[in-house]
């Protein structure tokens, strides 16, 4: 007896795909996992409780904006490559607003970071617009505007309340425990609720989610504009470390953060990826710079390490992905 396969049945079949290429990435990041353990073992001081909370920390600030990247990447709209720029402008927001207080000094910064990015996710999400050239002409812009508003110069606090996010609570800082509390809520919305499936369907199979009568469109904006929320949460927590912020603050946080997602097994092509795979991710990154860092490499080496990381996962999926289209 012949079925007939509706778009959303095509939607679900499309799946196997992003699962495929999620377990190649799992492969990948098995092997640097094993290097970091080796390597670990060779290192002085790696295997040590204040060396783990120098990870945990490290970990959490980016993890935090990678949290974020992960709803971007589900939806199959690729990568935001203006986090860097939008991470600095929500910490200068928030260290210029301390004189508010802190609670409405962290609410203005979401809603900066919320509406810079959920901006990019209507072009993106009803406009189809490229979500590279989009980003990157994003960031250019932010760096436009905060120059032009700071006149180039940081910005400092009227206030003491970011010292608050300093706090190290249990003698582990307090921007793991948030780390961990996003992961799980956004394990939660992924698996539980109505938008994390049509997100992962979105991805899987974008017209097939149109056709299926979706609401495509609304949902890569929401993916986008709380991945804009987390960002700014990364961003508080990375200006009230440093007590000042300036538009070159957010670094390599772009890269930092596309290297957790993909080396936590989310596939760039969208439609599979989870939060507990991000913070793996995360980890592994951090760990990874960390006992760099410890045998006395540079920074640049630290950024290599993780750049062929990153080439080697997408290199591997790619291969495996047009062996499985043949």
């Amino acid at each position: 007896m012949s079925t007939v396969q509706t778009p959303l049945d095509t939607a679900d079949t499309a799946t196997g795909g992003p699962r495929r290429a999620a377990a190649w990435s799992d492969a990948v990041a098995a092997l640097a996992l094993v290097a970091l353990l080796v390597l670990g073992a060779a290192t002085h001081r790696f295997y040590t409780f204040d060396n783990l909370r120098a990870v945990l920390t490290s970990a959490s600030l980016v993890g935090i904006a990678a949290l974020g990247l992960t709803l971007i990447v589900i939806a199959g709209t690729s990568v935001s490559l203006a986090i860097s720029e939008t991470a600095s402008v929500c910490a200068m927001v928030f260290l210029a607003t301390q004189s508010w207080g802190l609670v409405p000094s962290l609410l203005v910064t979401l809603a900066a970071g919320a509406a810079i990015t959920a901006l990019q996710g209507l072009a993106v999400g009803y406009g189809e617009a490229n979500p590279i050239v989009l980003s990157i002409a994003a960031g250019f812009a932010l760096v436009g505007v905060a120059t032009w508003v700071t006149g180039g110069t940081s910005v400092a606090p009227h206030g003491a309340g970011y010292i608050h996010l300093n706090a190290t609570p249990g003698g582990i800082a307090s921007s793991v425990y948030v780390l961990v509390a996003f992961t799980v809520l956004l394990e939660l919305l992924l698996r539980r609720s109505g938008f994390g499936r049509t997100l992962y369907l979105t991805g899987a199979n974008r017209r097939a989610a149109t056709a299926a009568g979706l609401a495509v469109g609304r949902t890569i904006t929401i993916a986008w504009l709380l991945a804009g929320a987390l960002f700014a949460v990364a961003a508080s927590f990375s200006g009230a470390f440093n007590t000042t912020a300036n538009i070159n603050l957010g670094g390599t946080l772009t890269f930092d953060a596309i290297a957790a997602v993909l080396a936590g097994g989310t596939p760039i092509a969208g439609g599979s990826g989870s939060a507990v795979r991000t913070l793996c991710g995360a980890v592994l990154i951090a760990a990874l710079s960390d006992v760099l860092l410890l045998r006395g490499y540079s920074t640049g080496a630290q950024v290599m390490v993780k750049g062929l990381i990153v080439l080697a996962i997408v290199v591997v999926v790619h291969l495996r992905s047009r062996q499985g289209a043949r």
